[in-house]
């Protein structure tokens, strides 16, 4: 059976965000998310949307591969 891609999505976001000194309310405040939802997505608990990566990855000035892949 086919793998939903929603599933697979993996991200580095804990490690690039420790590493820049940030707290998960930092994080959040800048791409308009809640505390909750970074806490979530950094356990790969719930996957953003598009607009959402995109942001994220604009805050730690990386491209989109080095921060989220599908894995598996």
């Amino acid at each position: 059976m086919a793998k939903n891609i929603e599933e697979s999505l993996d991200n580095r976001m804990r490690e690039l965000r420790q590493a820049r000194f940030l707290r998960q309310s930092d994080l959040a405040d800048s791409v308009n998310v809640s505390r909750q939802t970074v806490i979530a997505i950094e356990k790969g608990e719930y996957n953003p949307s598009v607009a959402l990566v995109l942001r994220i990855t604009e805050v730690f000035k990386l491209p989109l591969e080095d921060v989220f892949w599908l894995s598996g």
